[in-house]
């Protein structure tokens, strides 16, 4: 099938549906000059994500990790969304039933207007104490920029850590089952994602088993790509758009 029926089908496919359930990764941002992980900005200095994100990483070098955040904070702050995150914004207001797991941290969603986000891997923008002081709670939002880095907990003067999940880390409880709820659609769409990490990787084919059409947009072919009834060739920030065009007016 190419590209036009692809996307022709797939309007066709959301057209008819009231519930749709969307997961999306880093390929959703790149138009906004956010570098994927496993793309050609996936570096930063001479370090690959997989060796900052860590905790032990952290216990290491916290000092590294938080230059690391830092810049992908200062980043992600001078970017704005692009048509993928408005799109899907928009979808988020049109079907009935709306459920959007993000595995990006950078809350560009959140800022296009997206309703209903279960953020998966959890935020930049939120912070906790690394030594989980009993007066701090589990997590906060800090906008800023730190004084200092690495930044101190004002509770107890610990350290701070990223309000996000790592590498060997495992996915909070309520976050999980918010996501686990959200497979039960009608459609379930992959977003420029790898489909490489899980329990993230397996939501869409677990959206699948439950009955719901699955379908991707990615520029590459994924793993996951055989095994979804759909898989469209592209940027998301474009097939989006074409998809949103081909959609009937509400």
């Amino acid at each position: 099938m190419d590209r036009d029926d692809a996307i022709t089908l797939l309007a066709d496919r959301l057209g008819r549906s009231a519930r749709l359930t969307v997961v999306t990764g880093a390929g959703v941002s790149a138009a906004s000059g956010i570098p994927t992980f496993r793309g050609p900005g996936g570096l930063w200095r001479e370090f690959r994500p997989e060796e900052l994100a860590t905790p032990e990483a952290f216990a290491r070098d916290p000092k590294l990790v938080w230059q690391w955040y830092a810049w992908r904070r200062e980043l992600v702050a001078k970017a704005s969304p692009n048509r993928a995150h408005d799109v899907l914004a928009a979808w988020s207001r049109r079907f009935p039933v709306f459920r959007l797991v993000t595995q990006n941290v950078d809350g560009l969603h959140e800022r296009a207007g997206t309703e209903n986000v279960v953020r998966f891997h959890g935020s930049l923008w939120e912070v906790s104490c690394w030594e989980r002081c009993p007066e701090s709670p589990p997590r906060w939002r800090e906008d800023g920029v730190f004084p200092e880095l690495p930044p101190r907990c004002p509770h107890c003067g610990g350290l701070l850590r990223p309000g996000v999940v790592w590498f060997g880390e495992p996915i909070d409880p309520g976050v999980l089952a918010a996501a686990e709820s959200a497979l039960d659609c009608d459609v379930c769409l992959a977003v420029g994602t790898s489909a490489l990490v899980y329990p993230a990787a397996g939501l869409v084919t677990g959206a699948g088993a439950l009955g719901a059409f699955t379908a991707e947009i990615n520029p590459e072919a994924t793993p996951a790509s055989g095994s979804l009834d759909l898989a469209v060739s592209g940027r998301a920030e474009e097939v989006l758009d074409e998809v949103e065009r081909r959609l009937a007016p509400v």
